[in-house]
């Protein structure tokens, strides 16, 4: 696999397990477990092939702590690039860029307190890597979904999502396309993918 597939094909593996990073050895084989059994494709009610092996590829990279380790790394380099949707016209122009960001603002925030629920806040730093925006550009939303207590700072000034931001943020969801396509991604795992194509079982087999 080219270096460019990588990239098309990037899945974040605790993204896709809703793990935090530092999630034990035990916890990851706890997961897999209950996620394998829903998604096996011998499992009529749930079972998704495609999921079934990016879930296996995830667990085979985590629960080896050489494979770990050098996958961390990776993430790390790769968290500093914007997550490809926020560079697209719905996010950067206008008032519906504002309202879109707003939305953007709610779902990292709801996604990082899923996957990471004894740290669920991220800082401001975080939402302009990840969004591509600059911190002057995002004062006023940040301004706004605090006025409505849709989000609140921590005691590290960090911000996390509130019951009532959740409560907004999946009402939203039925006429937010853009924003479920969002949380979509986040769920698979594929947030941070440039590409179109979907990841099946190569990232940890290349890796090996």
């Amino acid at each position: 696999m080219t270096t460019t597939e990588q990239q098309e094909d990037y899945v974040d593996f605790y993204e896709l397990l809703q793990i935090d990073r530092a999630a034990e050895p035990e916890g990851i084989q706890r997961v897999y477990r209950v996620l394998a059994a829903r998604y096996h494709p011998d499992n009529k009610e749930t079972g998704d092939i495609e999921r079934f092996l990016r879930i296996k590829d995830a667990y085979h990279v985590l629960s080896d702590p050489s494979r770990r380790k050098e996958y961390d790394a990776a993430f790390e380099a790769k968290k500093q690039a914007p997550i490809p949707i926020f560079l697209t016209k719905e996010f950067t122009e206008g008032i519906d860029g504002e309202s879109n960001r707003r939305m953007g603002v709610l779902c990292l925030l709801y996604t990082k307190r899923r996957q990471s629920p004894i740290t669920p806040s991220m800082s401001v730093l975080d939402l302009e890597n990840a969004m591509f925006q600059p911190r002057e550009h995002l004062v006023f939303t940040i301004w706004y979904l605090k006025a409505k207590r849709f989000i609140q700072s921590d005691d590290r000034s960090s911000l996390l999502i509130t019951a009532d931001g959740i409560d907004y943020l999946e009402a939203s969801l039925p006429k937010q396309d853009t924003i479920h396509k969002l949380l979509k991604a986040a769920e698979n795992g594929t947030s941070r993918s440039s590409g179109s194509k979907h990841f099946t079982t190569g990232w940890a087999e290349d890796r090996g």
